[in-house]
């Protein structure tokens, strides 16, 4: 499986990004997709992820501004980001996962919020 994660960019606070993550290759055999983030400095934490059904999870403190979705005819996931604030700032990092655990990673996309 191999992954391409675009979208990033700068926007004042405030404002939108959408994330995209398109896979191919063993498409079939992921069940998971998942953004992670890392600000310098800070620990990776998990920002939101949706399985292959369409269920979706989110970091508690980004509900309601983030929003996972994925276009399966495009083998595609989104991460729409709302109401960006500085601290949302960060590479932002498009995983999936298949049922035996292994994971593949896309590249990084920066994203930077100025206040």
């Amino acid at each position: 499986v191999q992954l391409q994660a675009s979208g990033g960019g700068s926007v004042q606070a405030g404002g939108s990004l959408r994330l995209s993550c398109a896979a191919s290759g063993s498409t079939f055999s992921i069940n998971v997709t998942g953004w992670y983030r890392q600000a310098p400095g800070k620990q990776r934490e998990l920002v939101a992820t949706i399985t292959s059904g369409g269920s979706t999870k989110y970091l508690d403190s980004l509900k309601g501004r983030f929003a996972i979705s994925r276009d399966n005819a495009k083998n595609t996931v989104y991460l729409q980001m709302n109401s960006l604030k500085p601290d949302d700032a960060a590479v932002y990092y498009c995983y999936s996962e298949n049922p035996l655990g292994s994971k593949f990673w896309g590249q990084g996309t920066q994203v930077t919020v100025s206040s």
